[in-house]
């Protein structure tokens, strides 16, 4: 049994990788603000060295486009050399060094801190999740058209297919920067979203809007993306088919 931290552990990902862990009999620690039994405010640092004393693990999948990962993560890999922990592993985003995306930056600024914090080190780049497409296009899908970037495409991948690969990750000695992982198909974004519209029984016009800036340039060029990776199996269709919605026998969209 490794006792393994989990940070972000209730969120979209960590739910399923703590689960997993848990599963498979290791200790895991899940640190949040509301924690009872490890409260940690990863934007303070405070809590930090009780939650890590003893762990030989630490999972990093806390982030947030609002900012501050940086600094969050810093203090995490402070955290980490004090408390002797042998493998930090760190969940990343495929195109963090081509996207000129502010978050992406970030992201990219915190894998740099990973490789240099003196630990045992495991760095994962996954595609975008289902959950995070399906989300763009519930929000957008209120409005009477539809609107995506032209040109751009995505390929979003199964949440429990990475937790999955996280969790072999965790237990395995540290591997550094490790193969990207995608979902099983590209296709543009105006595609998905018909395809997100016939599933939830729902029409609109989908009109693609050609966004300005080296950010969307670098989209439309698929710097978010990874072909030679498409190692996921779920396709999105069949995300959509999990989450319950059909226009045939009502939706949740």
């Amino acid at each position: 049994m490794t006792t393994i931290v989990v940070t972000g552990g209730t969120g979209t990902l960590g739910r399923p990788l703590v689960r997993l862990l848990r599963d498979a009999g290791h200790e895991v620690r899940v640190l949040s603000r509301s924690s009872a039994e490890y409260p940690v405010d990863l934007a303070e640092g405070t809590g930090l060295d009780a939650a890590l004393a003893g762990a030989e693990v630490v999972v990093h999948c806390a982030s947030s486009p609002r900012g501050g990962d940086g600094k969050a993560a810093a203090r995490l890999v402070a955290a980490a050399r004090t408390a002797g922990v042998r493998h930090l592993v760190y969940i990343s985003i495929v195109g963090v060094d081509r996207v000129p995306l502010p978050y992406y930056k970030a992201k990219y600024g915190v894998e740099r801190l990973v490789e240099e914090s003196g630990l045992g080190w495991t760095v994962l780049r996954a595609t975008q999740f289902h959950d995070l497409v399906l989300g763009y296009f519930r929000a957008v899908g209120k409005l009477p058209v539809l609107l995506v970037p032209a040109g751009v495409s995505d390929q979003p991948v199964e949440v429990e297919e990475v937790a999955a690969r996280l969790a072999e990750l965790a237990v395995a000695p540290p591997a550094g920067r490790v193969a990207d992982m995608g979902g099983p198909e590209t296709r543009l974004v105006a595609d998905l979203a018909r395809v997100y519209l016939r599933a939830a029984g729902r029409r609109r016009p989908v009109l693609g809007v050609r966004l300005p800036g080296k950010t969307f340039a670098a989209f439309r060029r698929g710097g978010h993306l990874a072909p030679a990776h498409a190692v996921g199996t779920v396709r999105f269709t069949e995300f959509l088919d999990r989450q319950g919605i059909r226009a045939a026998t009502g939706h949740r969209a």
